[in-house]
């Protein structure tokens, strides 16, 4: 499909395969919680290999302690390495941190920069942090190039390139500067829970008939539903309801599932401690 294509008929397709992402995930949102852009920036500079169910976990109580560039600048490194274990390769992640804060206090008084040329000269902060926190922080149009979005780009025949910077050159020459944010959103939303990376849900995705990849996946429809993650998953019926019902509240919504979810794992494992002990 894609290789037929002329340009226009290419920049057709994309605009189209957003709406239809619109309309599939109206309640798209920043999946990191953060209340400033402090928190954003952080929670995104933790994000790296790892998930942001896993940063979410972990940024409440790092918050509680450090909660503006001044504070966590002073922090020991054996706390915060502590603290954001579970987010793996904790010690450079602190390392970032430390200097990330004490660069924002010394040289920008404290406050988060608002542009991309500012960020990226932080330590652990590049073009995708950066146009995550212009993003969604500061209302300024980014392409937010992760693994997921560099995986659907390429499906949808929007770039070859493995590149990220070239990636988000080609994406953007495709869609209006305004749409830039929400479209990075939708299209991470779609790889987390329909385009996955080992195993794509062909068969139960919206845009199959708009997507160059199709087959690559389970093509099966009854399969392919079987794959689906998050509010689509099987069971997720209330959840997603509750989202696309709400989608203002879909960010607590999310939340509130997210929290259940790892209570229940929580309580799960100390049952199965307490009754190996046995």
């Amino acid at each position: 499909m894609a290789a037929q294509e002329t340009a226009l008929g290419l920049k057709r397709r994309a605009r189209k395969i957003n709406r239809e992402l619109a309309e599939l995930y109206p309640y798209a949102h920043a999946e990191l919680d953060f209340r400033n852009p402090f928190e954003l920036l952080v929670a995104t500079v933790l994000s790296a290999q790892t998930t942001d169910i896993r940063v979410n976990a972990v940024t409440p109580e790092l918050f509680a302690r450090f909660p503006t560039p001044l504070v966590m600048a002073q922090a020991l490194s054996v706390e915060l390495e502590e603290l954001i274990r579970p987010t793996g390769f904790f010690r450079a992640k602190a390392a970032n941190l430390l200097a990330l804060a004490t660069r924002i206090v010394d040289e920008y008084d404290g406050v988060i920069p608002g542009s991309l040329e500012a960020l990226v000269t932080l330590p652990g902060v590049g073009r995708k942090t950066a146009n995550v926190v212009l993003g969604n922080a500061f209302g300024v149009p980014g392409i937010t190039v992760d693994t997921h979005f560099i995986r659907l780009a390429r499906r949808f025949g929007w770039t070859e390139s493995t590149d990220p910077v070239r990636i988000e050159s080609d994406v953007a020459a495709l869609f209006e500067r305004k749409d830039w944010t929400m479209l990075s959103h939708r299209v991470v939303f779609h790889g987390r829970r329909i385009c996955h990376a080992r195993k794509p849900a062909c068969g139960a995705c919206p845009i199959a008939h708009l997507c160059p990849a199709y087959g690559d996946g389970e093509v099966d429809p009854v399969k392919a539903a079987k794959l689906l993650k998050y509010e689509l998953a099987p069971g997720q019926e209330e959840l997603l309801a509750r989202m696309m019902a709400n989608v203002e509240k879909a960010a607590q919504y999310r939340q509130e599932s997210q929290l259940a979810a790892r209570s229940k794992s929580v309580a799960v494992g100390a049952a199965q401690n307490e009754q190996n002990q046995q």
